[in-house]
């Protein structure tokens, strides 16, 4: 079989070789020494050779492996400055409190995870102690993502700090009484410690990422120079495995993060056993993190193997530790001596020599208990390697046992990560393997008792010692004081209230004219945030690049193509616009990051992000849910939006549903504007509720999304009259009446309410000519701006009732009164306007683009989903009959003569 990373001949007859005899002596060598000394030193000559290379800069294809031992060795580990002793005793004292904490919880059947804090404990006691910058620090401190299933042992810490109390740990899990502790991080529940979620494994890794490079984007602009800031995510050697964990690692590297730092607790074990049972999960991300163009550096082992690595002589045990697969590692971990002696050790004759200068008790010290992610020497020197590394992002690859320290029961064991509590006496084992000072007298009715060396003790105090020169308490969240951006001048939202006259704009291009404006606003235009995954040009947004300059570290280093046009690409250091590429989840990344600067940094921006509607909620709802879990604020802005609206595209550009997905998030602020006046009327709403003056009982932290047309069409000018500004911004007002809309009814006309929503509102204008024109019919219509806000609206009304408070829905009271049955319209499935329906009054019905979308012509799409005029007329003249209001003929006729 032919070796798929061999160099191909054909390869090789493109390189010349201009000294073919010093090219035959070197393989001589290489052969000589195979020969001679076996192929493991002529692999290993080779692996120093090509790594000299790379030293020297000399371009050759880098090496993805090293091998299976830490990066850096014993001998050039720095010393741990501080208390080594007294770090071991704060960690233990957190271990305990986070063990007990779940094992106390589980008897309310909470759940909770043990075995991931044991395991990784020294990852971030080492960095709490040592590295990781509080908000009192320069610039905004750093940036941490914890990983979810160790919240017990962040939990643990501030409590020992004096920011939690026993009562907060025994409502872990238990938020409904208002003063628990949230399972996972998370700033809404927690707002004051936590500043990102992460338990949606994936999305931390590649928020991190972007929150890397926003800071860098925050210090290009001159809003706040946060270059003293670093950003780590600890992550776990199973969630890698989400393609979000590795979607954007080549961003970091091309973009030369070196303020980013990924820890990854190898403890080999996902939640149902190992990471790669045949294989060795440690060397395949290190090979891909290389690839990648990361610094890479691993601590395997602890101190415990110095010994062996010494007494390698002949490589024979690196080269077993290499081939052994991670299951098999697992399994040493549960088993005595003679076991390994004879698996391990047994394996080659160099081995079973090593072995006999071994005691028992060294060899299970060795494979049970020391690994390179359990000792603070070996953690320290990796993180000060990564700190100080310059020009790429770093990953620390720390090997540790999952349910370290826990007891026999737990170490390794596959279903540790399902395993809630610890008995009596697996306490009593894991006090005395920790030297803590608990009696068993402490032990009241079978419960196990919290730990705390006392609010003055030494431990505590060196605790907070440690954290105040670093800046103060980590983590944490903190929203600064900040006076309310300026509204921006009312020209620019008063500019779309005379409409569009006789020119056809779609309110897709209304959006960016809006933009255009705002972002010249002296106060708050440098604020704004565009962000486009590759679809700038499609939305109209050219014109922005040269004005505001797409955002690269590097600036322009050629000269675009088009240069010698007015609209041509500019790509800039201090650049505005976020032009991700091909990424949605890369650009919700980057809007994450900037919704959330102002508690992240101090500095409110103002993102908004673009994006065909398709591929938005169906394709990133995930990170739009951790968007509103992190509080996050700013502009969502689907384009091309609804089912029928994109000619040609087909099925899978055709949205139909992104509404319904968005009405399921409580952040989620959902519009589906008809008119220019109206997206302006939105976004002037937005700006003053999410970064001016929110009005009383008003959440500011919430966001909004809009959905907006390609489709150009006249643009009529704002209707005059009181409550069209609230309409728009509570989701429902009327647009005009047959009277107004110069349709003059003949006397006692039948009547119906038309309400149309976002691109139907103008085949819902026609239907109203065709039915008053040739059905004798009086239709008014309605602009329904949001059928997910009235539908909240009412909700709230239906709460206060409850609560014996008089309450109206909006929805009701904007129809009061109005003559006839109703009928929604949408371009999207009938699910988005019938969440409305039970509180509506009149007989209510609706139209809807139900089912999968089609390659077509628009009016094609519209007769096929009976959204069209056409088919609002017949639907509206069979509720008419149905109530006895025209004769029941004419819904056949009308059948008949639209030809559906």
């Amino acid at each position: 079989m032919t070796d798929p990373n061999a160099i191909q001949p054909s390869a090789l007859d493109q390189l010349p070789d201009r000294d073919p005899e010093e090219t035959a002596e070197w393989q001589a060598s290489l052969d000589a020494v195979a020969k001679a000394a076996g192929p493991h030193r002529a692999a290993y000559l080779m692996r120093r050779t090509l790594e000299r290379a790379e030293a020297g800069g000399i371009a050759l294809p880098k090496l993805l492996e090293t091998d299976y031992v830490n990066t850096i060795p014993t001998a050039a580990e720095p010393s741990v400055p501080g208390d080594e002793e007294m770090e071991r005793k704060i960690t233990a004292w957190n271990r305990w409190n986070a063990a007990a904490m779940v094992t106390r919880g589980s008897k309310y059947g909470v759940g909770g995870h043990i075995a991931t804090f044991a395991s990784a404990a020294w990852l971030y006691e080492t960095g709490f102690n040592h590295f990781f910058k509080g908000k009192e620090a320069d610039g905004s401190g750093d940036q941490l993502y914890i990983q979810g299933h160790a919240s017990p042992g962040i939990y643990a810490r501030a409590f020992l700090d004096g920011r939690l109390d026993e009562q907060h740990l025994d409502n872990f899990r238990q938020e409904a009484g208002g003063n628990g502790l949230p399972s996972y991080p998370h700033p809404r529940r927690l707002p004051w410690l936590w500043e990102f979620p992460t338990v949606s494994m994936g999305l931390g890794p590649l928020s991190a990422i972007y929150q890397a490079r926003f800071n860098r984007y925050l210090t290009a602009r001159g809003i706040k120079d946060v270059s003293d800031s670093h950003v780590w995510a600890f992550l776990g050697d199973g969630e890698m495995d989400e393609p979000e964990s590795t979607a954007a690692l080549a961003l970091a590297s091309r973009e030369g993060l070196d303020n980013l730092t990924f820890v990854i607790n190898c403890n080999l074990q996902r939640l149902d056993g190992p990471v790669r049972a045949n294989f060795k999960i440690v060397q395949e991300l290190e090979a891909q993190f290389r690839g990648a163009g990361w610094n890479v550096v691993k601590t395997m082992w602890g101190t415990a193997w110095d010994e062996l690595f010494q007494l390698d002589t002949t490589g024979a045990l690196v080269r077993r530790l290499r081939e052994v697969p991670d299951a098999q590692v697992q399994t040493y971990q549960t088993r005595d001596a003679a076991y390994i002696r004879q698996d391990f050790f047994g394996a080659d004759p160099a081995l079973v020599e090593m072995a006999k200068l071994l005691s028992d008790d060294k060899i299970l010290e060795c494979f049970h208990l020391s690994r390179g992610g359990h000792e603070a020497r070996k953690v320290y020197a990796a993180y000060k390697a990564a700190v100080e590394f310059k020009g790429a992002p770093t990953v620390v690859l720390a090997q540790t046992v999952k349910g370290h320290t826990l007891g026999e029961g737990f170490a390794s064991k596959n279903a540790n990560h399902q395993m809630k509590k610890l008995t009596v006496d697996e306490f009593k084992t894991m006090r005395d393997l920790l030297e803590l000072p608990i009696s068993d007298s402490q032990f009241v009715d079978g419960q196990v008792p919290y730990g705390h060396p006392g609010a003055d003790s030494p431990e505590v105090r060196y605790l907070q010692e440690r954290r105040a020169a670093l800046g103060g308490p980590a983590p944490a969240r903190r929203v600064h004081p900040v006076a309310p951006l300026p509204a921006p001048a009312e020209k620019a939202f008063a500019s779309f209230d005379k409409g569009s006259g006789s020119q056809n704009v779609a309110t897709t291009m209304a959006f960016v004219r809006l933009i255009k404006d705002l972002v010249r606003d002296k106060e708050s235009g440098k604020r704004w945030v565009p962000i486009v995954p590759d679809e700038a040009r499609t939305f109209g947004m050219e014109s922005l690049f040269p004005s505001l300059g797409i955002y690269s570290p590097k600036g322009q280093t050629y000269e675009p193509v088009d240069r010698d046009q007015l609209m041509y690409y500019k790509e800039a250091k201090n650049g505005q616009i976020l032009n991700e590429g091909i990424t949605e989840a890369g650009s919700m990344a980057d809007f994450i990051a900037a919704s959330t600067a102002y508690a992240t940094h101090g500095e409110p921006m103002i993102p908004f992000y673009i994006f065909y509607s398709m591929f938005g909620w169906q394709r990133t709802a995930d990170q739009m849910w951790q968007l509103g879990d992190q509080l996050g604020r700013g502009f969502l802005v689907g384009a091309t939006a609804g089912r029928t609206t994109l000619t040609g595209e087909g099925l899978q550009h055709a949205d139909g549903h992104s509404p319904v997905i968005a009405a399921t998030n409580p952040a989620a602020l959902t519009y589906d504007p008809a008119f220019a006046y109206e997206v302006a009327a939105i976004v002037k709403d937005g700006l003053r509720r999410m970064y001016g003056e929110a009005a009383p009982g008003e959440d500011p932290d919430v966001f909004y999304y809009l959905t907006v047309y390609n489709e150009p069409m006249p643009q009529p000018a704002k209707p005059s009259g009181p409550g069209i500004d609230e309409g728009i911004v509570k989701g429902l007002y009327r647009f005009n009446t047959a009277e107004s809309a110069g349709l003059t009814p003949v006397a006692n006309a039948p009547r119906i309410q038309l309400l149309g929503s976002g691109t139907a509102i103008h085949w819902t204008l026609r239907a109203q000519k065709l039915l008053a024109e040739e059905w004798g019919v009086a239709a008014d219509v309605w602009s329904a701006t949001s059928w997910t806000e009235l539908r909240r609206d009412a909700l709230e009304a239906d709460a206060a009732l409850l609560r014996g408070e008089e309450r109206v829905p909006f929805v009701r009271q904007a129809l009061q009164g109005a003559d006839g049955p109703v009928l929604a319209v949408s371009d999207y499935m009938r699910q988005v306007p019938d969440q409305i329906a039970q509180w509506v009054e009149q007989d209510y019905s609706s139209l809807g683009a139900d089912g999968f979308g089609l390659s077509d012509t628009r009016e094609a799409a519209r007769r096929h989903f009976g959204v069209d005029a056409e088919s609002i007329v017949v639907a509206a003249l069979a509720q008419l009959a149905k109530r006895g209001e025209v004769k029941a003929t004419a819904v056949k006729e009308a059948r008949e003569k639209y030809g559906l």
